[in-house]
């Protein structure tokens, strides 16, 4: 079973920043693309970015380009989401999932496996 576990959640004032991880417990995490996703109360689960099985492509929500930066580490079967300048509609529980292949959606329904979500919350 892959069980993707998010830390490095909490509470930010805008301007500020954050560094989420999603890491997985499996041998062939560096075959799975990674995407982070997010949720705030009242709203639909949101794409906000995705990242390659081998890193080297990388995609972006337009509400978090250029503020946000996603990357990862197999050897540390990690993927990183750097989140800067952090605004109050950042504010969401943001989810990472996995999805075995070559292909890196921006489609929630096409990941497989996902974590239980870390809590983000931006002040004003």
């Amino acid at each position: 079973q892959v069980q993707p576990v998010e830390s490095g959640g909490g509470l930010v004032q805008a301007g500020g920043s954050l560094r989420l991880s999603c890491a997985a417990s499996i041998r062939t995490f560096g075959t799975y693309a990674v995407g982070w996703f997010r949720q705030a109360p009242g709203k639909e689960r949101e794409f906000v970015a995705a990242i390659s099985w081998s890193g080297g492509s990388t995609y972006y929500a337009d509400s978090v380009k250029g503020r946000f930066t996603i990357s990862r580490d197999n050897a540390k079967n990690t993927v990183y989401l750097q989140m800067n300048s952090l605004k109050p509609e950042d504010t969401a529980v943001y989810y990472c999932a996995l999805r075995s292949g070559i292909q890196t959606p921006k489609t929630s329904g096409s990941y497989d496996y996902w974590g239980q979500g870390t809590q983000v919350t931006v002040s004003s």
